[in-house]
């Protein structure tokens, strides 16, 4: 059948560009597609001069057309930082659902296996620690974060449908906290924010007493543990992130010294339905996939704290990626 093709959604956000040049390095032929509400082409330009790569600029939630044949489909498009859900929540919710159907009515054209990103934030607020897949949530449906939560609930959902009912070749990672080079500066993720704060000579924000915690896994591991599950015979949601937890305070505090300023720490309400605990079971993933994080937190911040540094001092000043005022409208 000669190269295999593979078409990557989201493909110029941080998480979809990585996986793009994972593709390409592993001898795919890459078709991005990327609506650019919240991707940027600076992301993947570096591949433009690659015959092995095509790009679309497409939004998912309209009608979704390839040519030639197509072996894997990636869906990573949808926003996924509150800053961005929060703005554009009526865009969220429709690429997790009419952007998930046209990808599964495509694979299913195609004959081609599909794998979706979910997110451990269908966990909601966790009421079991470590949360592993066999645990349901804790949801607010109706809450200004139920937006992204119940896109990605019912994203899991329509898969698990077209699977069961059409036989389609289906793949869910439930992706934990992700970090590294290419994060968007001030996108309102931890990693990012706290770095940009610093980066600014800004105290560092944080929300609640602190005491809440995440578990941040390096961009290299999480897209190796994607590509194995893609290509893994298994089909129910499998947790991809890193174990490792870590309380925001104590991150705060960790970036300060990372960065080498003198910031305090300031202290804000905690955002409605924000977890306190966010821990993957990862499990099933070293079991199914023998997979598990290698890259060791202090050597990822490196590589992230280096990108940023190296950010334009424009781009380090701006307080948000692209206004949004055309889009909350549609």
């Amino acid at each position: 059948m000669g190269v295999k093709r593979i078409l990557i959604t989201g493909a110029a956000g941080f998480l979809g560009s990585h996986l793009c040049d994972k593709f390409i390095a592993e001898g795919y032929h890459v078709i991005g597609m990327d609506n650019l509400i919240t991707g940027d082409l600076k992301n993947i330009s570096h591949l433009f001069k690659h015959a092995s790569f095509e790009f679309y600029h497409h939004d998912v939630t309209t009608f979704v057309h390839v040519p030639g044949r197509l072996d894997y489909i990636l869906h990573f498009a949808s926003p996924a930082s509150p800053i961005d859900y929060l703005k554009i929540p009526i865009q969220t919710l429709k690429v997790g659902s009419l952007g998930t159907h046209n990808l599964l009515g495509l694979a299913k054209e195609k004959n081609a296996r599909i794998l979706i990103a979910s997110t451990s934030e269908v966990y909601g607020d966790p009421q079991v620690h470590p949360q592993d897949e066999n645990y349901y949530g804790n949801v607010n449906t109706i809450g200004p974060r139920g937006v992204y939560d119940e896109a990605k609930r019912f994203q899991e959902s329509i898969t698990m449908a077209y699977h069961r009912f059409h036989g389609l070749e289906t793949r869910i990672a439930r992706i934990f906290n992700t970090y590294g080079p290419r994060m968007r500066l001030n996108d309102g993720r931890v990693i990012p924010a706290f770095i940009g704060q610093a980066l600014r000579g800004e105290d560092l924000t944080v929300f609640g007493d602190g005491s809440q915690t995440r578990s941040f896994c390096y961009i290299d591991d999480q897209v190796e543990g994607i590509f194995r599950l893609l290509l893994s015979d298994y089909v129910l949601p499998v947790n991809i992130g890193n174990p490792e937890e870590i309380s925001i305070k104590e991150f705060a505090e960790e970036i300060i010294a990372l960065t080498g300023t003198s910031q305090k720490i300031v202290y804000k309400e905690l955002p409605k339905d924000d977890p306190l605990q966010r821990q993957p079971n990862i499990a099933k993933a070293r079991e199914i996939l023998n997979w598990k994080p290698t890259v060791d937190r202090s050597e990822g911040m490196n590589s992230t704290y280096t990108y940023f540094k190296n950010l334009s001092l424009e781009e380090l000043q701006k307080k948000e990626h692209k206004d949004f005022t055309d889009h909350i409208r549609k």
